[in-house]
């Protein structure tokens, strides 16, 4: 087969735009719903590393498995395939605080020269973007990491009047709590009139799917931190805001103000 004179008639098509995204190793649900999310949206793919986080708590060990140097080793995979954004599709700044996700996204934009953001960093955004201050909070976690995330958010001015946990710390497991499960605890915390709007904390827990349908049947916001990190992922790479809302929810119709992310 000849291939003199090959090379100088080859091409290269134009590439779209490209999110990597860092996956806790045991999570099974953020790359299925981020892919059926994004899958009527031309113009964008997404690419996944993964990092291992097998356990949810306030441990020492488990906090260990959030160390920078595991994040940005897996960063620097993702950048190779020269993505537009860098997400940590985790949520462990919510217990953690907000201030480490944004050295986080400080030191992967650093390393790497990516813009960087975390589904906490996205959540944060989408509660100011819809003006909500009362949050009631759903998650597969124990009392103790339900109450450190309140504790964070009351840092910022929300309160979670509503807070509502399976007790389980294993992330493995978080993927299988029945959809019944998590559609209960969207109703109780999106039923009170204490709370401006519901949170599914967690990125491991499929709240995505049942969005939509609790905003119409109770008119509050329903900001599942799968379809909210899409959404701020989206921003940050400069694709024009996709008509989702219908099936994955209202924060696909707000504009994303991106706020804090490393450059």
């Amino acid at each position: 087969m000849r291939t003199d004179g090959l090379a100088s008639a080859v091409s290269l098509a134009p590439r779209g735009k490209r999110i990597g995204m860092l996956t806790p190793s045991s999570n099974t649900v953020l790359e299925p719903v981020t892919s059926a999310i994004l899958m009527g949206v031309t113009g964008v793919t997404v690419h996944y590393s993964r990092l291992r986080v097998t356990q949810i708590a306030l441990s020492e060990d488990a906090g260990a498995q959030f160390a920078a140097a595991p994040m940005l080793a897996a960063a620097r995979m993702l950048a190779d395939a020269l993505v537009d954004v860098i997400v940590w599709n985790g949520t462990a700044g919510s217990w953690l605080g907000l201030d480490y996700d944004r050295e986080l996204c400080a030191m992967i934009a650093a390393e790497t020269g990516v813009p960087a953001t975390t589904s906490a960093l996205a959540l944060a955004d989408a509660y100011a973007a819809f003006g909500v201050r009362r949050i009631g909070l759903v998650t597969p976690y124990t009392a103790d990491v339900n109450e450190a995330i309140a504790a964070n958010y009351a840092l910022a001015g929300l309160t979670c009047p509503v807070k509502l946990g399976c007790g389980l710390r294993m992330n493995e497991q978080f993927a299988c709590v029945e959809p019944e499960a998590v559609e209960e605890m969207i109703r109780i915390a999106a039923a009170s009139p204490e709370t401006d709007a519901v949170a599914v904390v967690c990125t491991n827990m499929d709240g995505a799917r049942l969005a939509a349908k609790a905003e119409r049947a109770y008119g509050k916001p329903i900001l599942d931190s799968v379809a909210t990190t899409a959404w701020q992922a989206l921003a940050l790479t400069g694709m024009p805001q996709p008509k989702l809302t219908d099936q994955w929810g209202r924060v696909f119709a707000v504009p994303c103000e991106k706020g804090e992310r490393g450059e």
